[in-house]
This record gives structure tokens, sequence and C-alpha cells, in this order.
């Protein structure tokens, strides 16, 4: 289930909650399945994406990353499209109750938006790589995991939980660290996708090897940069946050920096720990920077 990639899939809507509460006085009765429901989506990738890979060749013995079930044996083919199909419906149920809990209905048309954003999220957390023309083959993951574990992820939340304020100041309120928390998390993919350039490009496209090893480096360093930037503009024009502690995330710039060097000196296997790096890094940053948004209320 790959469960070191949790803190990314969870980042988006930390940071999404932390702002629907500086734009409501009280959150939806369906706030907290908001993280279950994106942890089972984050499972529901994952798996999709070890099948997808095995049944394309792709996972070979040469695979620079950790090893997984179907290539070590350890499950049969069968039984991941089994624990697929029960993840997927887990999936559907938890997205259902959270919705019904924050609406009261699934039968309105905010309702029924929300739900058919929740089958595009499931769509696309299963077709990454398995299907018999996967996105994520032809160089367009990095776009969707943007949208998904920005945007969706963060937006979304932010409007579950503060629906009552409105579609336009939710949007207000959350679009930047929405944007920052997107690109953070295509550095994520871009990383593994350096890593493992020299064994996918017998059966995939992917943004690295299209532009090679040292400029898929330089769009990593841009990716982090903007993202960056984007979320000291947020701090800067936030009234919400106005006070100090609305820097909070900035003490993770460290742990930034040490992950870009990282990626700039090493290669092939010795990049596999910049991974989980920059998913705690992304991690703490939201954390911390929707921390400090809440502490903000009480000064």
């Amino acid at each position: 289930m790959r469960l070191r990639t949790l803190p990314l899939s969870l980042a988006g809507t930390v940071m999404g909650v932390c702002i629907a509460a500086t734009v409501v006085p009280q959150l939806s009765r369906g706030t907290w399945l908001i993280f279950l429901t994106t942890a089972l989506l984050q499972v529901l990738s994952n798996l999709s994406n070890e099948l997808g890979d095995t049944l394309h060749g792709t996972d070979t013995a040469d695979r620079q990353g950790i090893r997984y079930s179907l290539q070590d044996g350890e499950m049969t083919i069968k039984e991941m499209k089994y624990l697929i199909a029960a993840t997927a419906f887990l999936c559907c149920f938890s997205g259902l109750a959270m919705v019904w809990l924050a609406f009261g209905t699934l039968l309105a048309a905010e309702p029924l938006l929300l739900l058919l954003l929740g089958a595009a999220a499931i769509w696309a957390a299963m077709h990454y790589t398995l299907g018999k023309n996967p996105y994520g083959y032809r160089g367009l993951g990095d776009v969707f995991v943007f949208i998904f574990f920005g945007l969706v992820s963060c937006c979304g939340a932010c409007y579950v939980s503060a629906h009552t304020a409105g579609l336009a100041e939710v949007l207000k309120a959350s679009a930047l660290p929405a944007c920052a928390i997107g690109l953070f998390s295509v550095g994520v993919l871009n990383v593994n996708n350096i890593r493992d350039a020299a064994t996918d490009a017998a059966t995939r496209t992917t943004t690295a090897i299209l532009l090679g090893g040292r400029r898929a480096r330089i769009y990593h360093t841009v990716l982090l940069t903007l993202g960056w930037c984007l979320m000291l503009c947020f701090s800067i024009v936030n009234t919400a946050g106005a006070g100090p502690l609305r820097w909070f995330y900035v003490l993770t710039l460290p742990l930034y920096i040490l992950h870009l060097k990282g990626v700039w000196t090493r290669e092939g296997r010795a990049l596999d720990p910049m991974l989980p790096l920059l998913v705690l890094s992304t991690f703490g940053f939201s954390l911390l920077g929707g921390l400090g948004l809440l502490l903000n209320l009480f000064q």
C-alpha cells in the first residue's frame, strides 16, 4: 500500500481544513471523513499503480526503487485485483458518507458535483498506470498530480468543510496554498521518475525521460521554488492570518534545501531517500502552515 506516501496525500487536505477554519466559525460534519477518503484514494492509486506497472512490464528486476508484492511474488495478480476492487468500494462508501454528512443530502447540485469530482478522482487514482492507455505512460502524470493532489485536495477539503461560505470565498482563501502543495506533489513524482528513468524508458514516457537528467533537475528546482513563492504570496495577502505565526511553515525550508542538494548530487537508487524526505517536508509544510493559521485565530 506504500504507506509512506500517505502524508503527501494528506498534506492538501490538512491545509484545506485549516484554511476552512479561518473562513467559517464551524466546520461541516463531514470534515473528519475527508482524511479517510483521501487516504483510501492514495492507497487505491498505489495498488493500481503496482498492478499497472506489472502488467505493462515496467517493474523489472532492474528497477531502482523499493520492491513490491507482485514483483516479489508475495501476491498474485488476481489477489491484487480483488484488493483494488475492495479499496475502490471503500473509497465510494467513505466519499458518499462525507458528502452526505457535510450537506445533509446527495441530491442537490453541490453534492452531485462533488460526487462527480470524487468519481473523477477514483478514475485518476486507478488509471495512472492501469488500463490500455494509462495517462502516466504518456507524460501526463504531472498534470493529474497537480490537479488532484493540489487543487482538488486542498480546495476540495476547504469547500467540504466550509461550503456555507460559498465557492468564491473558498477558492479565494485556498487557491495559492493548493497550487503550492500541488507543485510539491509533482516534485515527488518527478524525483521518482528521475530515479527510474533508465528502466522506465522501455515501456513509458515521463517528463523526466522527455527532459533528460539535468533538465529534469532544473524542472524540479523550478517546481519547489515556485511552490514556495506562491505560499509566501499567500502569507502576505492573507488577512485572516495576519499575525507572525503565518510564517510558521518557513521552519521546513532547510528540509527542502537538503532535498534539492540530494536530487542534484545523487543518481539511481541513491535518490530513493529523497522521496520520503520531500513527502515529509511537504506534510510538515502543510501542517505548520495550517497550524499557524489556526493559532492566529486565538491571538
